[in-house]
């Protein structure tokens, strides 16, 4: 038997069709009930899902109103706070292309992508970096102020038409503008039961921040989809104090990277939460360890799922079907994945790289103007993950690592050759290599080693690198070595990096 599977087809979706009208179709169905509630710990911000949809509707006639059309792009940089959904939302109600992105990305890095994506306007929150620019800029003030216009209407259309863009690193070192459909939200139905086990009664308490993917979907889309309520802590909450938001707010279902899960179960000992069924994990590999812990703590399991910005989440554990000890789960029903060697699918138990169909509605459109590098990713009709792995006779796929070079920074990936173009740059400094090294149990962080004729400061290093490199791609120490590990033909051996950092530190 080969490492393929033939699931039954997912039914396609409805034509016309509109991202944002399919996540808010419920809401005149329970108009009073709350959608979303942003916690603190004194009390809530609540958003009942007739105000949320007035909202959406309302920002996107204000949208219109200020000279935008349907196709325009829109550059999102908006803080921790609940102007990013609903101006996320209604820019897609009205056909425009919004593009959400970090706000921890520095004024160059956000140039790259304005030349790149050469947008129609940006929203721009306070104290957000953007370099000055003669492109429309439209503030929180003015975005808070259209959600009292009257409301557009849903601009239907193709559902293979573009919806949004995201932004990944790539293996290249660039940043990479991946294009996505409206039709993305409707393979998100996938993943209901496949891996979250959601119901309208559920109460869905991410941790993540408002302006993170992640959290766009698992914690504020795919529950106002099914008509649930999304729970989002406050920005600069402490993770310390999120079992108690659990308990406080009835959750039901808890989203988060495994590190967050980690930082609770290193803070105070866990309060019951009777109405908890379980957690939910992504973005980074989730370790035995904390899944372990977390069952101990609390009485519930952790669903881990596998995706990428390419294709969010497609492999998974679910209440249904829990994932067998050591694998990741199984592909989610309709999802059809294999596992591939140079000639196709392999045989079950053997090992190759993850794919995915070229058919799924939640694959890409392709890069942003780079039909070259979107391409590449494809064996056939196959899209290729990057990741190594191995699936077993019953479906369940074990994870075996990255087949590049890319890093992980708390769930999100970041390319070694982004952070070594701009150390390389530094004039003290002969080469760099950059991994992501696990320093103690269940923490990795992102480590330079780099050549130069004598050491050179970390402050100031740290403060070379923070001018070109979002806080959450900068390396969190600085190693000066003789020599960087090489091959035969010069080429950077980045996995002997580790062994080199061990020596330094007198570990095994």
């Amino acid at each position: 038997m080969i490492s393929e599977t033939c699931p039954d087809p997912f039914p396609a979706c409805p034509s016309p069709f509109n991202l944002a009208a399919h996540v808010l179709a419920r809401a005149d169905e329970t108009p009073d009930k709350i959608a979303l509630a942003v916690l603190r710990l004194t009390g809530a911000e609540r958003w009942s899902y007739a105000r949320l949809k007035a909202a959406v509707l309302g920002t996107g006639t204000g949208l219109l109103n200020s000279g935008l059309q349907p196709g325009d792009i829109v550059l999102m940089r908006l803080g921790n706070t609940v102007d990013f959904p609903i101006a996320y939302l209604g820019a897609l109600a009205v056909g425009l292309v919004p593009v959400p992105t970090s706000p921890q990305l520095t004024e160059p890095e956000v140039a790259a992508m304005i030349a790149t994506l050469d947008p129609a306007a940006i929203l721009l929150g306070p104290g957000i970096a953007c370099p000055d620019t003669a492109i429309p800029v439209i503030d929180t003030t003015a975005l808070a102020a259209m959600r009292d216009l009257p409301p557009a209407d849903w601009q239907m259309g193709d559902p293979d038409r573009l919806g949004y863009i995201i932004y990944t690193s790539g293996t290249s070192g660039v940043p990479r503008a991946v294009c996505h459909a409206h039709r993305a939200i409707w393979a998100r139905g996938m993943m209901m039961q496949g891996w979250y086990g959601l119901c309208r009664d559920d109460r869905l308490l991410h941790a993540g921040a408002f302006n993170w993917t992640y959290t766009l979907g698992t914690g504020l889309m795919d529950p106002w989809t099914m008509g649930a309520t999304a729970l989002i802590p406050e920005a600069g909450t402490d993770p310390a104090q999120l079992p108690l938001l659990l308990k406080r707010h009835d959750a039901t279902i808890f989203a988060a990277a495994p590190g967050v899960y980690r930082k609770m179960l290193g803070s105070a000992p866990m309060p019951p939460l009777p109405k908890l069924r379980h957690g939910l994990a992504a973005g980074e590999k989730l370790s035995e360890n904390i899944r372990h812990h977390w069952q101990d703590a609390t009485g519930t399991p952790i669903h881990e799922a596998y995706g990428m910005s390419e294709c969010s989440t497609f492999i998974s554990a679910s209440p249904d079907h829990p994932a067998t000890p050591g694998t990741l789960g199984r592909p989610q029903p309709g999802r059809r994945v294999a596992i591939l060697g140079p000639d196709g699918p392999v045989a079950q138990d053997a090992e190759g790289t993850i794919a995915i169909h070229r058919s799924d509605p939640g694959l890409m459109l392709g890069y942003l103007d780079a039909p070259d590098e979107t391409q590449a990713r494809f064996q056939g009709d196959w899209f290729l993950t990057g990741d190594q792995g191995v699936m077993d006779a019953a479906g369940d796929i074990t994870y075996l690592g990255r087949s590049d070079d890319m890093m992980n920074a708390g769930g999100i990936r970041v390319s070694p050759i982004e952070v070594e173009m701009v150390l390389n740059h530094h004039p003290a400094i002969t080469q760099s290599a950059v991994t992501d090294i696990e320093v103690k149990p269940d923490l990795r962080v992102i480590m330079a080693f780099y050549t130069a004729p004598q050491r050179v400061d970390d402050a100031a290093l740290d403060a070379y690198v923070s001018d070109s490199l979002a806080a959450y791609k900068r390396p969190r120490a600085y190693i000066h070595v003789d020599a960087l590990p090489t091959g035969a033909n010069g080429k950077l051996l980045r996995r002997k990096l580790r062994p080199i950092y061990e020596a330094l530190n007198g570990q095994a």
